[in-house]
């Protein structure tokens, strides 16, 4: 994993650089071993409360390494000598294994911010879409790319893209692989906010939201996550079953009587 991506933890908040930055951070099979297996592990980490994504040096994320394009282009079905697996096989629940590698993060039960600058191409676009806010400095170039090697958006992009962008605009980027600027990115509904310092800004944020409450925070991914596939009254019945659980608890106490007191709160990660 280290290889690839370093993890530092500090005060509740899980610092995560993708550190190929020779490559601006091209997507190869490490990379994508390393993105599934961090998202794992921070998953089972109490003690994280919020994650900041980014990547090292000039990039965030330049999309799937070129060496993967020479390799579909020598050939050869799944069924051929050498060739791949099906894509439809779920090997991570309910996605394949380049899927989890974005998904993982989208199903973290902590926020994701990623910070986010250089380039964000094809399936570095899909891997900031994982997280919940994105910081995109206002010169980044992005693009939904996959079309210009002849492909579809696979890595669970599809899935995200639908609920933050226009449908006339989505399908106008998907269809041309356009380049647009993190600027365009924030009208069009992907990056959350611009900021000429997005790393510093992310770890502002994320530091805002680990010292909130960490079961609320949980339990309102929770409910992002899950509530446009229900319906109205199926998600009026989660908010009060998780609010059930929340109230007067340990750490929901402590966050009134942190307000009431006015110090900082110290939550409980058990």
């Amino acid at each position: 994993m280290s290889e690839r991506i370093q993890v530092t933890k500090s005060n509740g908040v899980a610092d995560v650089k993708l550190v190929r930055s020779d490559k601006m951070n091209a997507l190869d099979d490490a990379m994508f071993s390393a993105l599934i297996e961090t998202s794992e592990a921070l998953a089972k980490d109490r003690s994280v409360r919020c994650v900041v994504l980014s990547g090292e040096g000039r990039a965030f994320c330049a999309g799937l390494d070129m060496g993967n394009f020479g390799k579909m282009a020598e050939g050869g079905s799944s069924g051929s000598p050498g060739g791949r697996s099906p894509l439809a096989e779920r090997t991570h629940g309910i996605a394949n294994r380049a899927q989890q590698a974005v998904w993982g993060w989208h199903d973290l039960p902590v926020p994701v911010i990623a910070a986010v600058h250089g380039v964000a191409l094809g399936g570095g676009f899909q891997v900031m879409l994982g997280s919940d806010i994105r910081i995109v400095h206002p010169e980044t170039k992005l693009s939904v790319m996959e079309i210009k090697w002849g492909l579809v958006p696979d890595m669970a992009g599809t899935a995200i893209m639908k609920h933050l962008c226009r449908d006339d605009i989505l399908r106008e980027l998907t269809y041309t692989g356009r380049i647009f600027s993190g600027a365009d990115a924030q009208s069009y509904g992907f990056a959350t906010e611009v900021s000429d310092k997005p790393y510093e800004r992310a770890m502002e944020l994320a530091t805002t939201i680990a010292s909130k409450n960490p079961d609320a925070i949980r339990a309102n991914k929770k409910i992002f996550n899950s509530v446009r596939q229900m319906s109205d009254g199926d998600a009026l019945m989660q908010e009060s079953v998780l609010q059930d659980e929340i109230i007067g608890s340990k750490n929901q106490i402590e966050a009134v009587m942190a307000e009431l007191e006015k110090r900082p709160a110290a939550f409980s990660d058990k």
